[in-house]
Protein backbone atom coordinates (compact mmCIF):
# COMPACT_ATOMS: atom_id res chain seq x y z
CA UNK A 1 0.00 0.00 0.00
CA UNK A 2 1.58 3.21 -1.00
CA UNK A 3 -0.38 4.72 2.43
CA UNK A 4 1.75 2.67 4.34
CA UNK A 5 5.01 3.49 2.28
CA UNK A 6 4.43 6.63 3.17
CA UNK A 7 4.10 6.35 6.72
CA UNK A 8 7.37 4.16 6.86
CA UNK A 9 9.32 7.49 5.38
CA UNK A 10 7.52 9.58 7.28
CA UNK A 11 8.08 8.87 10.65
CA UNK A 12 11.46 9.31 10.68
CA UNK A 13 12.46 5.57 12.38
CA UNK A 14 15.15 3.86 10.97
CA UNK A 15 13.57 0.09 12.07
CA UNK A 16 10.36 0.48 10.36
CA UNK A 17 9.82 -1.24 7.26
CA UNK A 18 6.83 -2.90 5.62
CA UNK A 19 6.68 -6.99 6.39
CA UNK A 20 6.74 -8.27 2.85
CA UNK A 21 9.86 -5.96 2.13
CA UNK A 22 11.33 -7.80 5.03
CA UNK A 23 11.01 -6.65 8.96
CA UNK A 24 14.65 -5.27 9.12
CA UNK A 25 15.23 -5.99 12.63
CA UNK A 26 13.12 -8.74 13.43
CA UNK A 27 13.61 -11.47 10.16
CA UNK A 28 15.85 -14.22 11.03
CA UNK A 29 17.07 -14.98 7.17
CA UNK A 30 20.64 -16.36 8.33
CA UNK A 31 21.99 -18.55 10.84
CA UNK A 32 25.69 -18.97 12.20
CA UNK A 33 26.90 -22.76 12.74
CA UNK A 34 27.49 -23.83 15.76
CA UNK A 35 29.95 -26.19 15.05
CA UNK A 36 27.13 -29.15 15.66
CA UNK A 37 24.51 -30.19 14.16
CA UNK A 38 22.28 -31.53 16.61
CA UNK A 39 22.62 -28.01 18.78
CA UNK A 40 21.63 -26.44 15.19
CA UNK A 41 18.52 -27.98 15.15
CA UNK A 42 18.06 -26.99 18.88
CA UNK A 43 18.28 -23.95 18.37
CA UNK A 44 16.95 -23.36 14.60
CA UNK A 45 15.31 -26.20 13.79
CA UNK A 46 17.22 -27.08 11.11
CA UNK A 47 20.68 -28.85 11.16
CA UNK A 48 22.55 -26.64 8.54
CA UNK A 49 21.34 -23.87 10.54
CA UNK A 50 22.37 -22.56 14.11
CA UNK A 51 22.16 -19.57 15.92
CA UNK A 52 20.52 -16.87 14.69
CA UNK A 53 22.94 -14.14 13.07
CA UNK A 54 20.87 -11.03 13.83
CA UNK A 55 19.94 -12.00 17.70
CA UNK A 56 21.07 -12.69 21.50
CA UNK A 57 21.09 -16.29 22.16
CA UNK A 58 21.75 -16.40 25.87
CA UNK A 59 23.75 -19.55 27.36
CA UNK A 60 23.16 -20.21 30.70
CA UNK A 61 24.03 -23.10 33.80
CA UNK A 62 25.52 -23.64 37.09
CA UNK A 63 29.89 -23.56 37.54
CA UNK A 64 31.81 -25.69 35.51
CA UNK A 65 29.24 -26.55 32.58
CA UNK A 66 31.43 -25.74 30.12
CA UNK A 67 29.58 -22.18 29.41
CA UNK A 68 32.84 -20.60 28.17
CA UNK A 69 33.85 -23.78 25.94
CA UNK A 70 30.75 -23.99 24.42
CA UNK A 71 30.65 -20.31 23.10
CA UNK A 72 34.32 -20.42 21.97
CA UNK A 73 33.23 -23.69 19.86
CA UNK A 74 30.59 -21.49 18.57
CA UNK A 75 33.67 -18.81 17.81
CA UNK A 76 35.67 -21.16 15.79
CA UNK A 77 33.18 -21.99 13.63
CA UNK A 78 31.99 -18.40 12.88
CA UNK A 79 35.64 -17.55 12.56
CA UNK A 80 36.23 -19.89 9.60
CA UNK A 81 34.31 -17.07 7.39
CA UNK A 82 37.92 -15.95 6.56
CA UNK A 83 36.00 -11.94 6.57
CA UNK A 84 34.52 -12.63 9.95
CA UNK A 85 35.07 -11.30 13.27
CA UNK A 86 34.77 -11.28 17.16
CA UNK A 87 33.99 -8.84 19.82
CA UNK A 88 34.49 -10.50 23.32
CA UNK A 89 33.58 -8.85 26.47
CA UNK A 90 35.34 -10.76 29.29
CA UNK A 91 34.14 -10.49 32.92
CA UNK A 92 35.77 -13.19 34.44
CA UNK A 93 39.55 -12.70 33.20
CA UNK A 94 39.49 -16.56 32.51
CA UNK A 95 40.31 -16.16 28.83
CA UNK A 96 44.46 -16.62 27.70
CA UNK A 97 45.70 -16.54 24.47
CA UNK A 98 46.63 -20.01 25.00
CA UNK A 99 43.25 -21.07 25.52
CA UNK A 100 42.11 -19.55 22.43
CA UNK A 101 45.47 -20.53 20.03
CA UNK A 102 45.02 -24.43 22.00
CA UNK A 103 41.05 -24.27 20.20
CA UNK A 104 41.96 -23.33 16.60
CA UNK A 105 40.86 -20.33 16.81
CA UNK A 106 42.38 -17.49 14.74
CA UNK A 107 44.00 -15.11 17.61
CA UNK A 108 44.27 -12.45 15.34
CA UNK A 109 40.49 -11.88 14.15
CA UNK A 110 39.61 -11.84 17.61
CA UNK A 111 39.61 -9.22 19.84
CA UNK A 112 39.05 -8.98 23.88
CA UNK A 113 37.24 -6.62 25.76
CA UNK A 114 37.88 -6.77 29.43
CA UNK A 115 34.40 -5.48 31.58
CA UNK A 116 33.97 -5.04 35.02
CA UNK A 117 30.57 -3.29 35.36
CA UNK A 118 27.38 -3.41 33.80
CA UNK A 119 27.81 0.89 32.66
CA UNK A 120 31.08 -0.22 31.37
CA UNK A 121 29.70 -2.73 28.98
CA UNK A 122 26.51 -0.64 28.18
CA UNK A 123 28.88 2.03 26.93
CA UNK A 124 31.53 0.06 24.92
CA UNK A 125 29.29 -2.29 23.44
CA UNK A 126 26.99 0.41 22.09
CA UNK A 127 29.77 2.66 20.64
CA UNK A 128 31.51 -0.57 19.00
CA UNK A 129 28.06 -1.51 17.35
CA UNK A 130 27.49 2.51 16.60
CA UNK A 131 30.71 2.78 14.75
CA UNK A 132 29.88 -0.47 12.70
CA UNK A 133 26.78 0.61 11.63
CA UNK A 134 28.66 3.53 10.39
CA UNK A 135 30.40 1.55 7.24
CA UNK A 136 28.45 1.14 4.20
CA UNK A 137 26.27 -2.30 4.37
CA UNK A 138 28.06 -4.14 1.73
CA UNK A 139 31.62 -2.75 4.06
CA UNK A 140 30.56 -4.40 6.68
CA UNK A 141 32.80 -7.69 7.35
CA UNK A 142 30.37 -10.73 9.62
CA UNK A 143 31.05 -9.48 13.50
CA UNK A 144 29.65 -11.40 16.07
CA UNK A 145 29.20 -10.26 19.97
CA UNK A 146 29.80 -12.41 23.05
CA UNK A 147 29.88 -10.97 26.39
CA UNK A 148 31.24 -14.20 29.00
CA UNK A 149 29.39 -13.64 31.68
CA UNK A 150 26.56 -11.17 32.67
CA UNK A 151 26.67 -13.02 36.07
CA UNK A 152 30.24 -11.62 36.74
CA UNK A 153 29.38 -8.01 36.16
CA UNK A 154 29.17 -5.74 39.01
CA UNK A 155 27.48 -2.05 38.78
CA UNK A 156 29.36 1.42 39.44
CA UNK A 157 27.59 2.01 42.49
CA UNK A 158 28.42 -1.71 44.02
CA UNK A 159 32.10 -0.47 43.84
CA UNK A 160 31.56 2.45 45.07
CA UNK A 161 29.64 0.97 48.02
CA UNK A 162 32.37 -1.34 48.51
CA UNK A 163 35.10 0.64 48.19
CA UNK A 164 33.07 2.98 51.26
CA UNK A 165 32.91 -0.01 53.12
CA UNK A 166 29.01 -0.23 52.59
CA UNK A 167 27.32 -3.96 52.08
CA UNK A 168 23.71 -2.81 50.90
CA UNK A 169 22.52 -4.26 47.55
CA UNK A 170 22.33 -2.21 44.07
CA UNK A 171 18.62 -2.36 43.56
CA UNK A 172 19.24 -0.47 40.21
CA UNK A 173 21.30 -3.44 38.68
CA UNK A 174 18.65 -5.34 37.10
CA UNK A 175 16.79 -1.76 35.47
CA UNK A 176 20.00 -0.86 34.04
CA UNK A 177 20.84 -4.88 32.10
CA UNK A 178 17.45 -4.45 31.25
CA UNK A 179 17.86 -1.05 29.25
CA UNK A 180 21.13 -2.61 28.10
CA UNK A 181 19.50 -5.24 26.25
CA UNK A 182 16.64 -3.45 25.34
CA UNK A 183 19.12 -0.69 23.27
CA UNK A 184 20.93 -3.67 21.93
CA UNK A 185 18.48 -5.58 20.51
CA UNK A 186 17.34 -3.30 18.01
CA UNK A 187 20.80 -2.34 17.14
CA UNK A 188 22.16 -6.08 16.76
CA UNK A 189 18.99 -6.40 14.66
CA UNK A 190 19.84 -3.62 12.27
CA UNK A 191 23.45 -4.70 12.32
CA UNK A 192 22.93 -8.77 11.59
CA UNK A 193 25.16 -9.29 14.79
CA UNK A 194 24.53 -11.90 16.46
CA UNK A 195 25.40 -11.95 20.22
CA UNK A 196 26.13 -14.84 23.04
CA UNK A 197 25.89 -13.99 26.33
CA UNK A 198 27.05 -16.48 29.21
CA UNK A 199 24.94 -16.26 32.68
CA UNK A 200 25.07 -18.33 35.83
CA UNK A 201 21.66 -19.91 36.92
CA UNK A 202 20.42 -20.89 40.70
CA UNK A 203 18.12 -23.36 41.85
CA UNK A 204 14.95 -21.86 42.66
CA UNK A 205 14.20 -21.82 46.42
CA UNK A 206 10.66 -23.15 47.54
CA UNK A 207 9.97 -24.04 44.37
CA UNK A 208 7.01 -27.20 44.25
CA UNK A 209 9.75 -29.12 41.68
CA UNK A 210 13.13 -28.58 41.20
CA UNK A 211 13.44 -25.36 38.96
CA UNK A 212 16.18 -23.55 37.79
CA UNK A 213 16.40 -19.84 36.80
CA UNK A 214 19.21 -17.26 35.65
CA UNK A 215 20.42 -14.52 37.86
CA UNK A 216 20.77 -10.63 37.12
CA UNK A 217 16.92 -10.05 36.62
CA UNK A 218 14.89 -10.39 33.62
CA UNK A 219 16.70 -8.11 30.82
CA UNK A 220 18.52 -11.18 29.49
CA UNK A 221 15.13 -13.15 30.14
CA UNK A 222 13.12 -10.70 27.61
CA UNK A 223 15.70 -9.52 25.20
CA UNK A 224 17.19 -13.04 24.19
CA UNK A 225 15.84 -15.09 21.23
CA UNK A 226 16.96 -17.97 22.81
CA UNK A 227 17.73 -19.28 25.71
CA UNK A 228 19.81 -22.47 26.59
CA UNK A 229 20.30 -24.21 29.53
CA UNK A 230 23.33 -26.44 30.19
CA UNK A 231 24.08 -29.81 32.31
CA UNK A 232 26.62 -31.58 31.65
CA UNK A 233 28.54 -35.43 32.52
CA UNK A 234 32.08 -36.25 31.83
CA UNK A 235 33.31 -38.25 28.33
CA UNK A 236 35.89 -40.40 29.27
CA UNK A 237 38.75 -42.15 26.64
CA UNK A 238 39.95 -45.07 28.73
CA UNK A 239 40.35 -43.61 32.08
CA UNK A 240 41.17 -39.75 30.98
CA UNK A 241 38.38 -37.48 31.14
CA UNK A 242 38.49 -35.73 27.23
CA UNK A 243 35.38 -33.95 27.23
CA UNK A 244 31.93 -33.36 28.30
CA UNK A 245 28.49 -34.72 27.02
CA UNK A 246 26.19 -31.68 27.68
CA UNK A 247 22.48 -31.91 27.91
CA UNK A 248 21.15 -28.56 26.33
CA UNK A 249 18.04 -27.93 27.12
CA UNK A 250 15.47 -24.61 25.59
CA UNK A 251 14.25 -22.70 28.37
CA UNK A 252 13.26 -20.23 25.99
CA UNK A 253 13.28 -20.07 22.20
CA UNK A 254 11.11 -17.77 19.76
CA UNK A 255 12.38 -20.40 16.37
CA UNK A 256 12.02 -23.86 18.29
CA UNK A 257 9.96 -26.05 20.55
CA UNK A 258 10.18 -24.42 24.18
CA UNK A 259 11.75 -27.67 26.72
CA UNK A 260 13.17 -29.43 23.63
CA UNK A 261 16.69 -30.94 24.66
CA UNK A 262 19.63 -32.56 22.80
CA UNK A 263 22.83 -34.05 24.17
CA UNK A 264 26.30 -32.38 22.24
CA UNK A 265 29.95 -33.52 22.94
CA UNK A 266 32.24 -31.03 23.68
CA UNK A 267 36.24 -31.86 23.83
CA UNK A 268 38.65 -29.80 25.42
CA UNK A 269 40.81 -29.53 23.02
CA UNK A 270 40.74 -28.12 19.19
CA UNK A 271 37.97 -30.49 18.26
CA UNK A 272 35.70 -28.33 20.33
CA UNK A 273 32.16 -29.35 19.44
CA UNK A 274 31.87 -32.72 18.14
CA UNK A 275 29.76 -31.66 14.51
CA UNK A 276 27.81 -35.33 14.19
CA UNK A 277 27.81 -36.58 17.93
CA UNK A 278 23.36 -36.79 18.70
CA UNK A 279 22.53 -37.34 15.18
CA UNK A 280 22.38 -41.45 15.31
CA UNK A 281 20.06 -40.78 17.86
CA UNK A 282 17.89 -38.13 16.43
CA UNK A 283 17.81 -40.67 12.87
CA UNK A 284 16.97 -43.57 15.20
CA UNK A 285 13.73 -42.36 16.48
CA UNK A 286 12.42 -40.55 13.37
CA UNK A 287 13.31 -43.66 11.07
CA UNK A 288 16.34 -42.51 9.87
CA UNK A 289 18.36 -45.12 11.06
CA UNK A 290 17.52 -48.35 12.32
CA UNK A 291 18.98 -50.05 15.73
CA UNK A 292 20.07 -53.95 15.39
CA UNK A 293 21.05 -55.14 18.96
CA UNK A 294 24.52 -53.08 19.67
CA UNK A 295 25.02 -51.64 15.83
CA UNK A 296 23.14 -49.40 13.47
CA UNK A 297 21.44 -50.14 10.19
CA UNK A 298 23.33 -47.93 7.53
CA UNK A 299 22.48 -49.65 3.81
CA UNK A 300 22.80 -53.20 3.41
CA UNK A 301 25.13 -53.24 6.32
CA UNK A 302 25.28 -52.60 9.71
CA UNK A 303 28.24 -51.18 12.32
CA UNK A 304 28.49 -50.65 15.82
CA UNK A 305 27.93 -46.08 16.20
CA UNK A 306 31.25 -45.85 17.79
CA UNK A 307 32.48 -46.87 14.20
CA UNK A 308 29.72 -44.32 12.29
CA UNK A 309 31.18 -41.51 14.33
CA UNK A 310 34.82 -42.46 13.82
CA UNK A 311 34.88 -41.38 10.14
CA UNK A 312 31.22 -39.67 10.14
CA UNK A 313 31.05 -38.34 6.67
CA UNK A 314 31.53 -41.90 4.86
CA UNK A 315 27.79 -42.61 6.52
CA UNK A 316 26.28 -39.19 6.63
CA UNK A 317 26.37 -38.80 3.05
CA UNK A 318 23.96 -35.88 2.05
CA UNK A 319 20.60 -38.17 1.45
CA UNK A 320 21.44 -38.64 4.97
CA UNK A 321 21.85 -35.36 5.74
CA UNK A 322 18.41 -34.20 3.95
CA UNK A 323 16.66 -36.85 5.89
CA UNK A 324 18.05 -36.32 9.40
CA UNK A 325 17.23 -32.55 8.49
CA UNK A 326 13.64 -33.42 8.21
CA UNK A 327 13.95 -35.26 10.98
CA UNK A 328 15.04 -32.42 12.90
CA UNK A 329 12.10 -29.84 11.75
CA UNK A 330 9.32 -32.97 13.15
CA UNK A 331 11.87 -32.66 16.56
CA UNK A 332 12.10 -29.28 17.30
CA UNK A 333 10.26 -26.95 14.84
CA UNK A 334 7.05 -25.47 15.60
CA UNK A 335 4.16 -26.67 13.86
CA UNK A 336 5.83 -29.85 12.29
Amino acid sequence: MSFLNDIAKEIGNEYASIVSDGVSAGDTTSYVHTGSYIFNALVSGSIFGGVPSNKITAIAGESSTGKTFFCLGIVKSFLENPDAGVIYFESESAITKQMIESRGIDSSRMMIVPVVTVQEFREQSIRIIDKYLEQPEEKRQPLMFVLDSLGMLSTTKEIEDATAGKETRDMTRAQVVKSIFRILTLKLGKANVPMLVTNHTYDVVGAYVPTKEMGGGSGLKYAASTIIYLSKKKEKQGTEVVGNVIKAKTHKSRLTKENSDAEIRLYYDERGLDKYYGLLELGEKHGVFERKGNRVVVGESSVFPSVILADPEKYFTPEVMQALDEAAAMEYRYGS
